[in-house]
């Protein structure tokens, strides 16, 4: 019961803590994670005691999930040289000059022991990324490359964790069964991920019930990742497979109204599970602090500065160097795809922030293992270095580089085809009924609504317009649109008491869903 208050009061002090930091203007990660370490240490607070494995396996397969969900996939596919570039090739290069630098500061620390160190802060976190990159407009192919690598990164960090762990405990490995484990690990982590995600889809299609999609739309995640981690196999891949079927299919299989719902559901879910994410890494500082009470307090300042600015000036090398090495070796890559302006690598390379797979993966350190009080406290520090001065300093590095999209209410000329292509589909499918009406009515019906789907189509197009003068009326007409659904709101709460209460609900719900649209388009 004590665990269970505790839990209450550390998510009603992240709504106090959002609001603190939208007011400071400061990221939600850093905020919470600051809020955390004070709170760990207030007098009588009881300590809570985290099971590394039930940390991951509450909190990444949900997060991994929905990220995976929204995420576009054309573009990842479009971009997925450069996301494994980051996913893998980053993990170990920066594993290795982590590793390199424990062992130099500490050397009585097993080489295998460094390496489980450097697997364990490698990973730039999923839950930070995401936490830190809705507070920019950043260009779309950052984006996709930034969330595409921490959907991956994660399972490429703790493959290696775990070979090394294993490797300190037999002192020897044989590096061709590691590669196969690797490769055996990844793929039946996304096959185990891609079944589940069907599956569900197939319960789905048999269900017809929002309640019980929203229910099973949870439950996969979980299903996804347990299985796979049952099998052996990547959990952190198979959530994210799950999520990337639930996500290609969804207009397939899933009612109008369980979109719109899940969009709510899987909204509260991720900001409840990424404050609660934050807040634990924050509380566990007063418990990593009793730990270290032998060792130098000059020392480990030293060290743990050491390491972070290794983390972050390693993903500098990689980012600037994977962008430049294979394009000087290949002119076929070179004219496809052009080295990207450098204020691009900078932004890639300053969103490195380290979260809740760092510290869940440090506690899950063996008891006796080498170091393990030192690693912690250094995954520790990893994490706070990178979130407060990175995440804090991003919108700065942001602006000052001049990395933002700007905004606008026209769609990409992309999504304006797609949308006229719709509203022709629609109007082919009403004038089909025009020609072959069976009632009198019906024939009336489709008459005047081809005449709508023909303003919608005349609409939808921006082809030979004058973009900036369209983009200027299109918001002055959404924000009248707003001011005509406040008013609406007010008289339907003067007949509040006077109509029907379905009637009035019903009429609510047309009001907010136009709302939102409108809100949606404007980016408010």
């Amino acid at each position: 019961m004590e665990t269970f208050e505790l839990l209450l009061t550390l998510l009603g002090a992240c709504v106090a803590l959002a609001v603190l930091a939208r007011a400071l203007d400061l990221p939600l990660a850093v905020t919470l994670v600051l809020g955390g370490m004070g709170i760990a240490f207030i007098p009588g607070l009881p300590s809570l005691v985290l099971d590394p494995e039930l940390v991951l396996a509450l909190f990444l397969p949900p997060l991994l999930q929905v990220s995976a969900y929204r995420t576009d996939w054309p573009a990842f596919r479009d971009n997925l040289r450069p996301i494994l570039m980051l996913a893998i090739g980053a993990v170990f290069f920066t594993a290795g000059l982590i590793a390199v630098t424990a062992k130099h500061f500490v050397p009585d620390m097993p080489w295998w022991a460094a390496i489980a160190l450097g697997a364990i802060v490698a990973p730039p976190d999923a839950v930070a990324a995401a936490a830190i990159l809705k507070r920019f407009r950043l260009p779309k192919r950052i984006v996709t490359v930034l969330e595409g690598e921490s959907l991956i990164n994660d399972a490429s960090s703790l493959v290696l964790y775990k070979f090394a762990v294993a490797a300190v405990g037999i002192g020897a490995v044989d590096y061709t069964d590691g590669a196969l484990q690797f490769v055996a690990v990844a793929a039946g982590g996304a096959l185990i991920g891609w079944l589940v995600g069907l599956a569900a889809m197939w319960v789905f299609t048999h269900l017809g019930d929002t309640l019980l999609d929203l229910t099973i739309s949870i439950l996969a995640g979980f299903a996804a990742y347990l299985g796979a981690e049952a099998c052996h196999a990547s959990g952190v891949l198979a959530a994210v497979a799950c999520g990337f079927v639930l996500g290609r299919q969804q207009h397939a299989e899933f009612t109008a109204r369980t979109r719109i719902e899940l969009v709510a559901v899987w909204g509260f879910l991720e900001f409840a599970l990424t404050s609660l994410v934050f807040m634990l890494i924050g509380l566990q500082l007063r418990d990593i602090v009793g730990r270290l009470a032998a060792y130098d307090l000059g020392q480990l300042a030293l060290l743990a500065a050491a390491m972070s600015t290794v983390l972050i000036l390693s993903r500098f090398a990689w980012v600037f160097g994977a962008a430049w090495v294979p394009r000087r070796l290949s002119p076929s890559l070179r004219l496809r795809d052009p080295m990207p302006h450098w204020s691009h690598s900078v932004v890639i390379s300053w969103t490195g922030m380290r979260g809740v797979v760092s510290l869940a993966a440090a506690l899950a350190l063996p008891e006796h293992f080498p170091g393990r009080d030192l690693i912690l406290f250094l995954a520790f520090c990893s994490i706070c270095a990178t979130l407060v001065f990175q995440g804090t300093t991003l919108g700065w590095v942001v602006r000052r580089l001049g990395v933002v999209d700007e905004r606008t209410v026209l769609p990409e000329p992309e999504t304006a085809e797609a949308r006229a292509e719709i509203a022709t589909a629609a109007l082919e499918a009403v004038r089909d009924q025009l020609d072959y009406p069976e009632t009198t009515a019906q024939a009336a019906a489709a008459a005047e609504l081809v005449q709508e789907y023909e303003l919608r189509a005349e609409r939808a197009s921006i082809e030979g317009q004058d973009l900036a003068a369209k983009g200027q009326q299109l918001e002055a007409q959404l924000r009248l649109r707003l001011v005509a659904i406040e008013a609406a709101r007010e008289h339907l709460a003067e007949r509040a008491d006077t109509m029907d209460a379905e009637a009035h609900r019903t009429l609510g719900d047309e009001l907010d869903l136009e709302e939102h649209q409108i809100r949606r388009a404007l980016d408010d």
